[in-house]
């Protein structure tokens, strides 16, 4: 009876464990989710760099209160933004748990969902001022 028992609450043990981290596995956790808005919009920073340089010498001739001029500084303030961003955020978290998902201490974890809103932020930053700057180049 008593291995009964006992093989019983192994099993519980064992189902429970198993459904939790199945769960685990298919919710992306808090860092997952920060580094996926990180991932989207990090291959745009070479486009960013292109459209600078094309809007560049019409906002040169045409002089800083131009919608051209406007549109450069938008880039360029978002790539810096996007570089402030993860500078910020590598000097809040190690790669143990960016990359491993080394659990978090309570207060990395207040931290990280402040960094999801900044990410976020920043992403909305790219990706405006990159449709703004192609909606210029388009009526060239």
């Amino acid at each position: 009876m008593k291995n009964i028992l006992y093989t019983l609450a192994i099993a519980t043990l064992i189902t429970f464990t198993s459904c939790k981290e199945t769960k685990k596995a298919e919710e992306p956790s808090k860092m997952e989710n920060v580094m996926s808005i990180h991932d989207e919009v990090m291959p745009k920073m070479g486009t960013i760099g292109k459209l600078v340089g094309h809007l560049k010498p019409m906002a040169d001739s045409l002089g800083v209160e131009s919608v051209e001029a406007k549109a450069m500084k938008d880039l360029q303030e978002a790539n810096k933004s996007m570089m402030d961003w993860m500078q910020g955020f590598g000097d809040r978290f190690d790669s143990e748990e960016i990359m491993n998902g080394k659990e978090l201490s309570d207060e990395k974890k207040a931290w990280l969902k402040e960094e999801e809103e900044k990410v976020q932020q920043v992403k909305e930053n790219i990706n405006s001022s990159i449709q703004r700057a192609e909606e210029i180049l388009s009526k060239q």
